[in-house]
């Protein structure tokens, strides 16, 4: 048969628009995978800034073996090597359009990989870094420094954390939310009250919560809008001898303190799953043991990932 009449159009052809809203249905991977070494058309498409506004790496996981010291995992190179790969491309393909990164709880990006990002992502907003464990501080303060209009900040618990913060509130004037993600006690509210007193958001939603640390919050950030304290276990610290105690139940004090707030985000339910995986886990939420992805949940829609 003669197909010199066909009316039947090359991928090549089709409208870059219409590429462009196909190719916002895959994910990282997918992009990075020969997309744009298809044709000049596909190329063009690919760079389009809106498919890299926000880069979710949460398809990408670290491949380790946990050991017991510092830096708590043992990773292999082909994991590092594949990630590496996978961001060059993707931040090449970007031209410094990405607004927003998200990290998986178990993608453990080290210290060269984090400059890398940080010299491509000028104008970051948004940054969910939940795993720590490979990074010096004195790197993570080298990123943040880069970003000076980062808004958002989803981090660890982590033991020392005024270096962090005070950096953050040196360069970052636009900064306005963080989600702590663990433990949280009167050291971190006093920094945050002193580096971030311009806070507006805050959600320590399944934290092992110091009741010391909740007042001072209530009390010393007078901007602070959106609270998050949902399935949080409550510890109080009496003198010694006496032990740690650890309770769900918030006094009335906290609740009056709390009335100015916008929004007050509070879980205690007996029914709540969450809640009673704190009870199990001790106030040490082991996320691995949970659904996949449940740990980027908010009840702060802007925190959601």
């Amino acid at each position: 048969m003669d197909n010199t009449n066909s009316t039947a159009r090359r991928w090549e052809d089709i409208n870059t628009d219409v590429l462009v809203k196909i190719f916002l249905s895959f994910n990282v991977i997918e992009l990075t995978s020969g997309v744009s070494r298809v044709c000049s058309s596909w190329r063009i498409a690919s760079c389009d800034p809106i498919l890299w506004k926000t880069i979710d790496f949460g398809v990408v996981q670290s491949k380790f073996i946990k050991i017991p010291a510092s830096p708590y995992i043992w990773v292999a190179n082909s994991s590092d090597n594949n990630f590496l790969k996978v961001l060059k491309i993707a931040l090449g393909l970007s031209h410094e359009s990405v607004r927003c990164l998200i990290f998986h709880l178990d993608l453990y990006v080290k210290d060269d990989q984090l400059i890398y990002i940080a010299e491509r992502c000028p104008h970051l907003k948004r940054l969910v870094l939940p795993a720590w464990n490979r990074i010096t501080k004195s790197c993570i303060c080298q990123a943040v420094c880069k970003w000076e209009e980062l808004e958002s900040l989803t981090m660890p618990s982590i033991r020392d954390p005024p270096y962090i913060l005070e950096v953050i509130g040196m360069n970052c004037k636009n900064f306005t939310q963080l989600k702590v993600m663990g433990p949280f006690n009167v050291l971190f509210a006093s920094t945050i009250a002193t580096f971030l007193p311009k806070l507006k958001v805050l959600s320590l939603r399944c934290s092992l919560l110091c009741k010391e640390a909740l007042d001072l919050i209530l009390e010393s950030l007078e901007h602070l809008e959106v609270l998050n304290i949902s399935h949080c276990l409550f510890i109080e610290i009496p003198p010694p001898p006496a032990p740690r105690k650890l309770s769900r139940e918030l006094s009335k004090s906290i609740l009056v303190k709390a009335l100015r707030l916008r929004e007050f985000f509070t879980c205690q339910e007996d029914s709540c799953v969450l809640c009673q995986r704190m009870i199990i886990d001790d106030g040490h939420l082991r996320w691995y043991k949970c659904e996949e992805g449940l740990w980027r949940k908010d009840e702060v829609s802007s925190l959601a990932s």
